[in-house]
């Protein structure tokens, strides 16, 4: 825990977000559980989208590549999530604990942020949340998208829990970067986001809510549009496992496998099909 220096993470988060589309703003939404930080982007008047990062030393940030795209179709509301690392508040004693609590953290969101309704999509652990926000207030998603989401329809492989155990028990930079280049497979990563991810190592964040994945009657009531993006080469989960499970149990649902990339690639670098897969599905 010893390793984190917040101002080598602000200039790293900061170095990532200028590569945004030039006329982002940022919102500090109060919600019961903290001050949520929101990175906003598109035109005022156009559909809103709220976009979810993965756990970890995930954020907002990590939308850069595909911000300006999206933002020519919908609003962007990019979150940091509350009790992670980024920049959204709140104390310890006041943090999410429950997909309940989630849940309401989200609304409460939304509300600050004056959206109704909205477009929402999740990388990993954000996936997780958006599909159970669906779950929860169905009205208020008009289209789900979920990027290789974890503990949504699998579980975890053991050789990536195996992997993650070093970097989560004393978390450090080389760590980090020794974690990713296992899992992305060696694959040339952005060096400015692979330098925030080294930076979020022992950032002082709370315990991340975790729970069973969604029930599979629940996922078969849930009248809501779903596209799925998985990860060809993931380590994570299975993909087949996890597009196989999405089919089984969604009434409706896209699914796509993106070629050639990893789970934490995502949403960063990715090929191009994936930016055109969101914008054919928002339109």
């Amino acid at each position: 825990m010893g390793t984190y220096d917040d101002g080598t993470f602000q200039a790293a988060y900061d170095k990532v977000m200028a590569r945004w589309p030039a006329d982002r703003e940022t919102a500090a939404v109060p919600t019961p559980y903290g001050t949520t930080h929101v990175n906003v982007c598109g035109p005022r008047d156009a559909p809103p989208l709220l976009l979810l990062p993965g756990g970890g030393g995930a954020t907002s940030a990590s939308w850069f590549a595909q911000a300006a795209e999206l933002a020519r179709l919908r609003r962007v509301y990019a979150v940091d999530l509350i009790g992670a690392a980024g920049r959204s508040g709140g104390s310890a004693a006041r943090r999410p604990r429950t997909v309940g609590d989630l849940a309401g953290w989200l609304d409460a969101v939304m509300a600050g942020l004056g959206v109704e309704r909205a477009d929402m999509g999740g990388h990993s652990y954000g996936a997780w949340i958006a599909l159970h926000h669906a779950l929860h207030a169905p009205e208020r998603v008009r289209r789900l998208f979920l990027l290789d989401p974890t503990g949504c329809f699998a579980g975890y492989k053991a050789a990536y829990l195996l992997r993650a155990l070093p970097m989560l028990l004393r978390p450090a930079p080389r760590r980090v970067r020794a974690f990713l280049e296992w899992e992305t497979g060696g694959a040339a990563l952005d060096p400015d986001w692979l330098r925030l991810q080294e930076a979020a190592a022992g950032f002082p964040s709370g315990r991340p809510v975790t729970g069973p994945r969604p029930a599979p009657g629940a996922l078969r009531a849930l009248d809501v549009r779903v596209l799925l993006l998985v990860a060809a080469n993931s380590r994570t989960h299975d993909t087949y496992e996890v597009t196989a499970r999405a089919g089984e149990v969604l009434r409706d649902v896209v699914t796509v496998v993106l070629p050639d990339v990893s789970h934490h690639a995502l949403p960063h670098a990715a090929p191009p099909e994936l930016g055109r897969r969101l914008t054919e599905f928002l339109v």
